[in-house]
Parts: C-alpha cells; structure tokens; sequence
C-alpha cells in the first residue's frame, strides 16, 4: 500500500504532465540522477540505454528486472523527487511480466514508468491488442497493490523505427495513442517525432498527455510546447554527452599529456554534497 511520501510524489508527477512541459534529463544511475536534481529538475526519468551502459551491458534488456530494479532504488535513495523508470519492453512479452516488472520498479520506490511497443530494437512491434493487454497488466498490478496514481507511460516506435509508410505513420500512431489511452495508459510517448504541425494534429486527436524526446537540432522547448507537448525527454543524450566528456579528457589525458579539461569538471565538494551519508 502506498504510503504518504509516495502518494505525494505520484501526484507531484501527475500534476506535472498538466501545464507547460515537464522536462526530463534523464539519469543513469544516483550519481547523476543527484546532479540532474540539484538541476532543478521536477522529477526523474531514468534512461535503459544510459543504466545498461553503466553496468556493462549493450541496451534492449541486456539487464535483468532486478538489475534496474536495483538501480531505481539507489535512485530513490539519493533524490526527494517523483522517479519514473524506463523498463523498455516490460522485461517479458507478456503480461505477466509487465506486471512483474511493474511490481519490482513500485517495490523500489518508483511513481512510473515508460513501456513500449517494441518487441525488440528496431521492431517489429507488438500487436495493438497484445500491447494494450500489456498496458492494463501493469495498471492492474499497481492498482492490486494499492499504487493506483502509478503513471504508465506507453510509448511507441513507429517513427523512431520508421515503421510503415511514412505517409501512413501519423494515422497508426492515433490509432495507437487512441487504443493506449483506452487500456489505462496516462501518457503517450512519440519518441523521434519532431515536425511541429504533425505533433500539433497528434495532440488534437489523442486525449493523453504527449511526450517527446529532444534531439539536436530539433524544436526548443518553447516551441514543443506551441504545439501542445506535455514532456521532454533527453533519453540516453545525457549519459551520451557525460561519455563524450570523459572521452575527450582521456584522449587529452593519453595522447597529448594535458588535462586541461578538468577545470571544467563539477567542484568535488559539490559534488560530494548532492549525496548522502551511508545508510544507518
């Protein structure tokens, strides 16, 4: 059953998908899910690629449930913010293991999650009628447990894996966030669709809060939200970028004995700061 302080973040979530865009830079593990918070981010979303990266793993559930599970506990432990976890496929086709999935990430405090369609990297997806059995699987579990504010974040692939005619995508995905919305779902994720009108024409036609993911080059903040978008995601760009950092001062570090790029690090007393203490 939940409790007060979970109950409080869940609506925190909740209530954020309400207004101009919640902005996720996503975490890799509680070190920088500490820093994205100190930020001042408004929640946390976790990143699979990022998190598999971290623990040795390629992305596309190389890890267990019970890997990130663990992760998103570590999370909770170090921010006093809303953590919504990216759980890929579910861990599992069927639905069963949605809920599986779905009860290990609320055991280690998370208030969401992102599930997608994807059976695999790349497609093909699942069945609408199969996914949306996924979807209520998870919303089922969460509400069996007490959790009914749980956020289930459905997303789909079609324009990330370029699914279908590209004529024909926009429809499929109406007709998709339309179907998600009626198993239960409380967000429609459109990762990889950028063009502005046709975000405008999704949000008109589908009743659930659409969420993106912000890619170089694309539309600000600003103007995601002039069409309607509810929720930025960075993905795996910040566990990306932080890499392409400590790349670039090994290489310095290596190949030409300089080290000037730590200047530009994060103060280690600050740093040191965003932590607790040992567990007691």
């Amino acid at each position: 059953m939940a409790d007060d302080s979970w109950l409080a973040k869940a609506k925190l979530f909740r209530a954020a998908h309400d207004g101009f865009p919640l902005v996720l830079p996503n975490a890799w593990d509680a070190g920088s899910a500490a820093v994205i918070a100190n930020a001042g981010a408004e929640a946390i979303a976790t990143s699979s690629a990022g998190v598999s990266w971290s623990l040795g793993y390629r992305d596309g559930e190389q890890i267990s449930r019970d890997a990130m599970a663990e992760v998103v506990r570590r999370i909770v432990r170090v921010v006093d913010l809303p953590v919504s976890v990216d759980v890929e496929a579910g861990y599992g086709p069927e639905p069963a293991d949605v809920a599986a999935t779905v009860t290990a990430m609320l055991d280690a405090g998370a208030v969401g999650v992102n599930l997608e369609d994807s059976r695999r990297p790349g497609g093909p997806l699942f069945g609408v009628d199969a996914q949306c059995a996924r979807i209520e699987a998870a919303k089922n579990a969460a509400s069996a447990a007490g959790f009914g504010d749980f956020f289930v974040n459905a997303r789909t692939d079609v324009y990330l894996f370029q699914i279908g005619e590209p004529c024909g995508r926009l429809d499929e995905v109406i007709r998709l966030g339309r179907a998600y919305a009626d198993a239960g779902a409380d967000g429609f994720f459109v990762p990889w669709l950028l063009e502005l009108d046709v975000l405008g024409e999704l949000v008109a036609a589908v009743s659930l809060p659409v969420n993106v993911s912000a890619l170089p080059g694309g539309p600000s903040v600003s103007e995601f939200a002039g069409a309607g978008v509810r929720r930025i995601s960075l993905g795996s760009g910040m566990a990306q970028t932080a890499m392409a950092a400590a790349m670039s001062t090994a290489r310095d570090a290596l190949r030409q004995g300089t080290f000037d790029r730590i200047a530009d690090a994060l103060d280690f007393a600050e740093m040191n700061g965003f932590l607790p203490g040992p567990s007691r």
